[in-house]
């Protein structure tokens, strides 16, 4: 199987345009037309992992976070991220990373977080604007239909849990063709006057690519005319964190053994109990303190999350409870997410899960 294949599918479930400006998503290292022998997923590419990589049998590395963040000015293995550039180099295996792209999409870290503390209810808890693109178009009537379905399977019409969603309006519409034109209706040199339906849908901007020949391949029309506009519309199944219920409100002690066990953390650093039982709870995989006051104004009871700093914990002012997990805890089963979605993709493709804890921080 050719890595294009694979970068396909995987991009389907978490498109790099909604990786995050900083991030570093996307193929490190490796041509897209290499065929690959067997997958290793992980949550770090290190030299232990590309070692597991080689002995597995796999010329491809799909990790979470991206070993190269910044640009590399020289590659002298004086560090270990130059060591695994050049290790996967010498040894021909693709690294491929997944972040903050599979961060902000409905079925991916965070939504895997929900899963394994058995959440209800869960949405978005930060949602990304300016991510929806409005295409409007023009047919005659007895093109609509098909237009309209082959603007659905591009992918189309989504509006929260509603699919096919679309706006037919009637006018009448002009046109004059050239002497060089080949119209389908009307006359070259006259004006036309004809009864055309206008249709609008809306769509996630990364399929833009599709959108187009979706339209032209259904419209009898010589020149098919349309616009794509911008539009500012919340997407509420796009961006940072969760927030869901739990379905059986805890105590504060109860609550944290329940996080301790369910997200196999070594320890939990918490601000103060909560007086009153726990149902609604925040999360966000990774680095969440940029989202406390979301998780507030959500009217979350707890926020799950890592690397909050001493004075970060005042912030909570007894608004909210924050629960630190620490960072490999709260993204640990983005590796099982990863690996269950490819091999119910290529059921007939080794996709291997890493043995190896690469989590830097230990405990006593």
């Amino acid at each position: 199987m050719r890595l294009s294949e694979i970068i396909s599918v995987i991009e389907q479930l978490a498109p790099p345009s909604y990786q995050e400006s900083y991030d570093n998503s996307g193929l490190i290292t490796g041509s897209t037309e290499m065929e690959i022998t067997g997958a290793l997923i992980c949550l770090d590419s290190l030299e232990v992992i590309l070692d597991e990589a080689i002995q597995k049998k796999c010329n491809l590395v799909i990790a979470h976070h991206p070993i190269v963040f910044s640009g590399l000015k020289r590659l002298n293995g004086n560090n270990y991220i130059e060591r695994v550039i050049i290790k996967a180099i010498k040894n021909d295996i693709a690294i491929y990373s997944v972040h903050t792209n599979l961060d902000n999409v409905y079925r991916g870290v965070n939504s895997k977080i929900c899963e394994k503390l058995n959440l209800i209810n869960c949405k978005i808890l930060s949602p990304m604007s300016n991510q929806l693109r409005k295409l409007v178009t023009y047919a005659q009537k007895k093109d609509i239909e098909g237009i309209r379905n082959a603007l659905f399977i591009a992918g189309a019409g989504d509006i929260g849990n509603y699919s096919e969603c679309s706006f037919t309006s009637t006018g009448t519409g002009t046109y004059k063709g050239s002497t060089g034109s080949n119209p389908t209706v009307g006359e070259k040199n006259v004006r036309s006057y004809e009864t055309e339906e206008r249709i609008e849908i809306i769509f996630p901007q990364h399929l833009e690519s599709l959108i187009i020949p979706a339209i032209k391949s259904r419209n009898t029309y010589e020149e098919v005319a349309y616009e794509i506009c911008e539009i500012n519309n919340v997407n509420q199944f796009l961006g940072a964190g969760m927030v869901g219920e739990l379905e059986s409100a805890m105590n504060s002690s109860e609550f944290l053994l329940f996080v301790k066990s369910a997200m196999k953390a070594s320890s939990v650093r918490f601000t103060k109990p909560l007086s009153e039982p726990i149902k609604k709870v925040a999360v966000c995989g990774g680095s969440g303190s940029f989202l406390l006051g979301n998780a507030i104004k959500s009217r979350a009871q707890v926020f799950i999350s890592a690397d909050f700093k001493y004075h970060q914990f005042f912030d909570a002012d007894s608004k909210i409870m924050i629960v630190d997990i620490g960072h490999f805890e709260t993204e640990q089963f983005t590796i099982e997410l990863l690996g269950a979605y490819l091999r119910e993709k290529f059921p007939k493709f080794a996709v291997h899960l890493t043995e190896l804890n690469t989590n830097p921080i230990n405990y006593i």
